[in-house]
């Protein structure tokens, strides 16, 4: 599948969604009350959003759902592998910190290939909510979505795990590094 284009085949929609239920009867203590037969059923109605599951997962994103919001009727899915997603590291934060680098510019921003993978970043309370369900980023570390004025400073923030305690740090937007990606998220 080519990013531009939003469709799967049947084979890698039928794929897809086998790898997300063994995924979430395998994690049931992320999502408890949820039954899989709905999760699956709102999946194949929203081809678009099984293209951006279907993007997170080809990352290493390993999306799993975490809620259901009742009152818009959608499902939560975070990215939920173990590390920052292999397949979103190396790269700055946004267009604008990548145009202000001068030399050794990274291959991409974190916001970038959210938008082109149609997924949000988690912001700050996400990835904390992410940190109850599980050890996380305990390697890496992974961009979250950051507010704007800590951003019009020419910074960014990010997230990891060390010593059984979440920390939220800053960093200068155009830094990147190899042990940090992103995680997203998605409402289904």
């Amino acid at each position: 599948m080519n990013s531009k284009k939003k469709e799967l085949s049947s084979e890698q929609a039928e794929e897809l969604l086998s790898t997300l239920k063994e995924r979430f009867e395998k994690n049931r203590d992320r999502h408890k009350n949820i039954e899989w037969t709905n999760v699956q059923a709102k999946l194949e109605t929203n081809t678009d959003k099984l293209c951006s599951l279907h993007f997170m997962e080809r990352t290493g994103g390993e999306p799993d759902v975490v809620s259901y919001d009742k009152k818009t009727d959608e499902y939560l899915f975070y990215d939920c592998a173990a590390e920052s997603p292999k397949g979103r590291r190396s790269i700055c934060y946004d267009r604008k910190a990548l145009e202000a680098r001068k030399t050794h510019k990274p291959a991409n921003t974190a916001k970038d290939m959210a938008a082109e993978m149609g997924i949000e970043l988690l912001t700050e309370e996400q990835y904390q909510e992410l940190q109850q369900l599980g050890e996380f980023d305990t390697k890496t570390s992974s961009w979250i979505e950051t507010p704007d004025d800590v951003r019009k400073l020419g910074g960014a923030i990010f997230g990891d795990s060390r010593f059984g305690r979440v920390f939220v740090y800053h960093n200068g937007a155009d830094s990147y590094y190899g042990a940090r990606g992103f995680r997203g998220s998605l409402r289904v």
